[in-house]
């Protein structure tokens, strides 16, 4: 079964759209940019939301004790990192990391991130590499480069998904895992149906490939 995060939600109407369409996971960013929340709005939402639906914190290089504060405070189930924090301070999160891999990027590459983090995360995420940002860009990258990697852990795919490009990439991936913010956005706004086309989308993927 493919599972589903939908990330970067602000408000609480948005979070149960993504909830009713299906979604396995929520996500929250706590870093700078557009889809900012505060530790209190996320802490109200995922109060409000029910049982067994996963939720995530983004960082991106935030100080290791307010990382692991604000997991605590608002009763994050992981956290998932899009910045360049290292392996120790992945080992010292208080939840279980799924770190960021940005393909295409120069700096540290995609395979040698797999060997230097394996032991201290549950997952790794495979976004676009885009100068100047850390994710939520709606970019994809060369979903044929995923094929080369060989991970310890899950891969998850992002990068420039949204409901009409959802079934081609898992063919071409074969993931189980996959992470959609702006391709479930009109002018910004998470769309309820957008969201529930996605997730609609990608369950169909799974249930033609199992024939």
């Amino acid at each position: 079964m493919v599972r589903v995060k939908i990330c970067g939600l602000t408000t609480k109407e948005a979070a149960w759209a993504a909830v009713e369409a299906g979604a396995d996971a929520i996500g929250f960013v706590f870093a700078e940019g557009k889809r900012k929340i505060s530790p209190y709005a996320a802490k109200e939402i995922i109060r409000s939301i029910p049982p067994y639906v996963t939720t995530t914190g983004v960082f991106v290089n935030t100080e290791l004790g307010e990382m692991n504060q604000i997991a605590e405070f608002c009763q994050l189930d992981m956290v998932q990192l899009h910045g360049k924090e290292t392996p120790h301070y992945c080992s010292k999160s208080i939840r279980p990391v799924v770190k960021t891999l940005h393909m295409g990027g120069l700096d540290l590459q995609p395979e040698d991130a797999l060997i230097m983090y394996q032991n201290v995360v549950r997952a790794f995420l495979l976004d676009t590499f885009v100068q100047g940002s850390t994710g939520g860009t709606g970019q994809s990258f060369a979903w044929s480069e995923v094929k080369k990697l060989q991970s310890p852990h899950p891969l998850i795919l992002a990068g420039g998904l949204h409901p009409e490009n959802i079934v081609r990439a898992l063919e071409e991936t074969r993931l189980s895992a996959v992470d959609v913010s702006s391709g479930v956005e009109t002018q910004g706004i998470k769309d309820p149906l957008k969201m529930n086309d996605f997730v609609k989308a990608a369950r169909f993927q799974h249930v033609t490939a199992g024939g």
